[in-house]
């Protein structure tokens, strides 16, 4: 998808030079609307599904949080004490490419405990969408608490597993885990 591509380009520049995760998925924004306004860049199918969402964690090595900026994506699940809690957004965010939908305050990143001990969990649509015969989906959180004491490497092995058992072996979408331990 172009527009995936053309806000991963953005990402790569801007994370060198901006520190503010707001202002690099503004880079990202940016882009696209530059890449939309460019005559032909764009079939008009592309056009309608040019948007795509997109979800920025910062881990601050001095603070016990996670910043977020999430524009539409899946929202991250925190591990705390063996309960799992999904960080939404106070103020939900569009996709990219789909700014001129509304005009709203300016973004902000919003900031969420992530204490030693913790863990983090980003996550692709399709680990969420994925669904068994009965069309139900997969219920990642609930899957993720019956999981204790294990390394990340084992916890994102069994997900993957029982995302497999849960869908008889059949994606129909792309799955991506990315699992942050917070250590201290």
């Amino acid at each position: 998808m172009r527009a995936v591509a053309v806000a991963l380009g953005a990402f790569r520049d801007a994370v060198h030079y901006e520190e503010d995760p707001v202002e690099v998925m503004n880079h990202c924004a940016a882009a696209l609307q530059r890449e939309a306004a460019v005559p032909g860049a764009f079939d008009q199918e592309a056009l309608m599904e040019g948007f795509t969402t997109a979800l920025m964690a910062q881990v601050l090595p001095d603070e016990p949080v996670v910043r977020l900026v999430n524009r539409g994506h899946p929202p991250p699940l925190v591990l705390h004490q063996g309960r799992v809690r999904a960080l939404e957004p106070t103020c939900p965010l569009l996709p990219f490419g789909l700014e001129d939908l509304v005009t709203g305050a300016p973004v902000k990143a919003e900031s969420y405990p992530f204490l030693p001990g913790d863990r983090l969990l980003l996550y692709t649509d399709g680990v969420i969408e994925a669904h068994n015969r009965d069309n139900r989906f997969f219920p990642l959180a609930e899957a993720m608490e019956g999981m204790h004491a294990t390394t990340p490497q084992q916890l994102l092995a069994r997900l993957h597993q029982q995302l497999l058992h849960h869908t008889g072996g059949r994606l129909a979408d792309d799955v991506a885990m990315i699992l942050l331990d917070r250590i201290s």
